[in-house]
């Protein structure tokens, strides 16, 4: 008798051990889950492209809201990460413009979907660290970076291909690896091949100056 009396004081010295090991660990938990955490930017869409997106109402969207995300604490990130993912889920189904609705584009799409999904997923974890909430978010941020860094990449090459009305696929050049000396060289390229179709079809310039003279003679 004595003995079940000892092993049932033992349980419940154990069990309110652990209880109280267990409040004050979330009680430290609960602070830093307040903390608010500064993260780097995201890649913005370059001022001069701004109008070829302006009525893309999905990505301005996720744009806009991810902003919040850029100076918040894990329980505010933890707060807003499912109206994020339904945001970014908007984003991926969206019509987009023609321009962008390529593989390279939509692979960088789906890569912010999984980031999104994961931070998502954060808010259904009763003890999540804070260190793996603002790991998240971070990598949620630079996921959409690749996005908008697509977007400018595209549209620089569109405006490059427009500048020098040459087809860049057609040549093999890739305009993203072009740098601004190698643009010239195309450029001169170009009107070096403009004159001489000139010369072809209207015939060298004339010497007046030698045919006056010979006229003399």
């Amino acid at each position: 008798m004595k003995n079940i009396a000892y092993i049932i004081c033992c349980f419940i010295f154990f069990s309110c051990g652990n209880k109280q090991k267990e409040s004050a660990e979330n009680e430290q938990i609960k602070p830093l889950l307040s903390v608010v955490k500064e993260h780097k930017p995201s890649e913005s869409i370059n001022p001069t492209f701004r109008k070829e997106v302006e009525n893309w109402q999905e990505l301005n969207a996720v744009n806009s809201f991810l902003q919040k995300f850029e100076k918040a604490s894990p329980n505010e990130v933890l707060s807003n990460a499912l109206e994020l993912r339904d945001l970014v889920k908007g984003l991926k189904d969206s019509v987009k413009p023609s321009i962008f609705d390529i593989p390279s584009f939509n692979a960088r799409v789906n890569i912010l979907n999984n980031e999104v999904l994961r931070l998502a997923d954060l808010t259904f974890i009763p003890a999540i660290k804070t260190e793996e909430i603002n790991a998240q978010v971070d990598k949620t941020i630079v996921a959409f970076s690749a996005v908008n860094t697509k977007i400018n990449t595209i549209l620089s090459k569109k405006r490059f291909e427009d500048a020098i009305d040459v087809n860049l696929d057609f040549i093999g050049i890739d305009s993203t690896k072009i740098d601004s000396i190698s643009k010239k060289s195309i450029e001169d390229m170009i009107k070096e091949k403009d004159l001489k179709k000139k010369v072809q079809y209207e015939g060298p310039p004339i010497d007046y100056k030698a045919k006056k003279k010979k006229s003399r003679n």
